[in-house]
């Protein structure tokens, strides 16, 4: 997690940090997913980003849920973090049914203009979609926060 906030802060996008740096975007990505990188990748990141190696040693080397020293990501930054990666994937989700829909109907248009079939699909995914942002922009969440407190007290009454 210190390596994704330390781009952000320096306003590096992943494949900008990961060509500075000298390694894949895929590796950086995991990476930020908390994924173990090699001292070698570490050390041309630390380079990249102009901070001290042994502060991305030591992230790497704590357990999940903790953090290195400098700079500590609070519980804040890391719900905010969550959320701009929710957003973005709605967005990704919207952008790929807008194209897969859009090549859908010109293949149907095409191939049989009698009956348009695609609008199935259109109407199937897009209640996905719109279920997706719902959940993602908290108008509607049937599974959010209070739902696993519920589930959770649930079932530790069950336990005791």
């Amino acid at each position: 997690m210190i390596v994704r906030k330390l781009r952000i802060e320096k306003g590096l996008s992943q494949e900008q940090l990961a060509h500075m740096a000298g390694i894949s975007t895929r590796t950086l990505q995991r990476i930020e997913r908390g994924a173990n990188a090699s001292p070698e990748t570490l050390k041309c990141i630390a380079s990249a980003l102009d901070t001290d190696f042994g502060d991305l040693r030591k992230d790497q080397n704590m357990p999940s849920g903790t953090h290195g020293i400098l700079p500590q990501l609070s519980q804040k930054e890391q719900e905010a973090m969550e959320y701009v990666r929710d957003i973005r994937s709605f967005y990704m989700h919207l952008i790929q049914y807008a194209v897969m829909i859009s090549a859908l109907a010109v293949l149907n248009l095409f191939t049989s203009p009698g009956y348009l079939w695609f609008l199935w699909v259109a109407a199937g995914w897009g209640i996905g979609v719109v279920g997706h942002g719902l959940s993602v922009f908290e108008i509607f969440n049937p599974f959010g926060d209070d739902w696993e407190k519920r589930q959770i007290e649930k079932r530790m009454s069950r336990r005791h």
